[in-house]
């Protein structure tokens, strides 16, 4: 159990974390337990798990899927594409502007290697 305990005071302090200290590319020391703090907010993750198994989803069907308001999926989405882990196209059907997103291969390797480090949190949970 100390293991345990000395691994969890470990973990930085969420004024710490994020995507400047603690993400994928950055220099920053990670533990066992650091997880990709782009990929691991509640709505990143719903963002990439459902562009994972669509080839494309419009800016409205996403907002629907994940029902979540206009401001909050631009704000999320952003996040995603400055980490390079999703692409975003914008066009117009006619005069109706359309933003679609996809999930780049940078992306698809973030959320298999993320997915990857829960499985290991939860097998070792269940010891």
């Amino acid at each position: 159990m100390a293991g345990r305990k000395a691994a969890v005071e470990r973990i930085p302090a969420k004024a710490d974390v994020g995507p400047a200290k603690a993400g994928p590319h950055s220099g920053a020391k990670r533990t066992p337990l650091d997880l990709d703090r782009v990929i691991h907010e509640r709505l990143r993750l719903g963002i990439v798990s459902a562009l994972a198994a669509n080839e494309r989803l419009s800016f409205t069907d996403l907002k629907r899927l994940l029902r979540t308001t206009d401001g909050n999926l631009s704000v999320h989405a952003r996040k995603l594409e400055d980490a390079d882990y999703i692409a975003c196209d914008k066009s117009f059907a006619g005069r109706v502007p359309r933003t679609e997103y996809r999930l780049t291969a940078a992306g698809r390797r973030a959320l298999e290697k993320y997915l990857s480090h829960m499985e290991a949190i939860i097998r070792a949970a269940k010891g």
